[in-house]
């Protein structure tokens, strides 16, 4: 009987995380039609392939290379031994945690968007799953946590605490993303004699689509992040939800009901919560993904029309601003003074989300220079022109179109 209810047990853990896992999978899918209905339609088939393209290469190299790195643990033994005593939970758990690694080329997409070679930037996002992330990753969830966590206990009285990934994952895919643009520079008539001419959208309905997906499937990225069943929590659902409409509320109202700024704004309040979402209170959560959606919709305009950065999906301040902003913000909402359940640190948070800032603008540096320097990272004139779908694919994203 205990060695049944011990299977049982198991199996239940396993079928959780692998369900959890395929709901974060779809949320690549989000990934591509949010980029497919911004970009222009001669860059379509280009997202597309973008994404899954990356998400295959992130599962062999995070497979091989980067699993082994966060968490000392490979899967070069006998099936019989993968599978073990417990119904082959690492490698479910392996499936779950490649589905955050794959994240960080899927938002450098975005941002890089029309204008950059393929293979290159397929290269790019195979380094930074292999190596750049899986170290980061060692040292707040991995093999290496305990001698920087000990580290802010002893100097701030908390741990860093990021439950499912705002800095992990989104501040780093987003602050990555940041050299990658700048270095490739703005896209051709993005700006004119130092003047902003807008490149509108192609596809509302597909961006609106992808919000969509990617807000059900964070649900697995936020509420499976417990990883066992009896780990899970109502308080990690509801306060996904609340930061997401309080994301959609904030900026309908700041966005003036612009529908680009309504459905980014509902990931903005996702990405914001996810540090805290085991920790806040659900009001805290909708005021903290509601702060997010502002830190989008002016941020956007500011980088854009400011810094005259081509930053084609708004990937830095979507992630990389937002994910920094919810990695402090648990620092503050999830004290009990603001109803939270307590054993963080402001100074924890703060320094454990700007040592990932300076990690990844670092590496984005070094990797991005590198490939520019040497290989070449930016389409020719003529390829940019024509459209990524033409020039690297050989195909139009409406091929109908074109037949006489």
């Amino acid at each position: 009987m205990e060695s049944a209810i011990t299977s049982l047990g198991h199996s239940g853990d396993v079928l959780f995380l692998m369900l959890g896992a395929v709901m974060v999978f779809a949320m690549h899918a989000g990934f591509a039609f949010l980029e497919v209905g911004t970009v222009r339609k001669k860059s379509q088939v280009n997202a597309f392939v973008k994404i899954l393209s990356d998400w295959s290469v992130s599962t062999v190299v995070y497979f091989a290379i980067g699993y082994p790195i966060a968490y000392g643990i490979h899967f070069f033994h006998p099936a019989v031994e993968l599978l073990g005593d417990n119904q082959g939970f690492e490698l479910v758990r392996f499936f779950f945690l490649l589905c955050f690694a794959a994240c960080i080329p899927a938002i450098i997409s975005g941002g890089i968007a029309e204008r950059a070679r393929f293979w290159p930037q397929v290269l790019a996002g195979g380094i930074f799953v292999g190596l750049t992330y899986p170290l980061f990753e060692s040292l707040i969830w991995g093999r290496n946590s305990a001698g920087l966590q000990a580290f802010f206990v002893k100097n701030f009285g908390a741990p860093f605490h990021d439950f499912a990934g705002s800095v992990v994952v989104h501040s780093m895919g987003g602050w990555l993303a940041l050299p990658a643009v700048l270095i490739l520079g703005p896209r051709m008539g993005r700006f004119v004699r130092g003047r902003s001419h807008a490149i509108p959208v192609s596809n509302i309905p597909f961006l609106s689509l992808g919000s969509w997906i990617l807000a059900v499937g964070w649900f697995g990225f936020n509420v499976m992040s417990s990883q066992r069943l009896e780990g899970i929590s109502g308080l990690v659902a509801i306060n996904s939800l609340m930061a997401m409409v309080g994301g959609v509320l904030f900026a309908l109202v700041a966005g003036r009901n612009d529908p680009g700024f309504v459905h980014n704004g509902a990931l903005a309040g996702l990405i914001a919560i996810c540090a805290g979402s085991d920790l806040v209170h659900p009001v805290a959560a909708f005021f903290m993904g509601g702060i997010g959606s502002l830190i989008f919709v002016y941020g956007f305009a500011w980088e854009q029309e400011k810094l005259k950065i081509d930053d084609v999906l708004g990937v830095w301040p979507l992630h990389g601003m937002i994910g920094t902003w919810g990695g402090i913000a648990v620092g503050i909402f999830g004290l009990p003074l603001f109803g939270g359940l307590g054993g963080v640190s402001f100074f924890s948070q703060l320094c454990g989300s700007l040592a990932a800032v300076v990690y990844a603008l670092l590496t984005g540096v070094l990797v991005y220079g590198l490939i520019s320097r040497t290989i070449g990272f930016r389409l020719s004139d003529e390829e940019e022109f024509a459209g990524p779908d033409r020039a690297i694919h050989n195909i139009h994203a409406y091929p109908e179109d074109s037949v006489q």
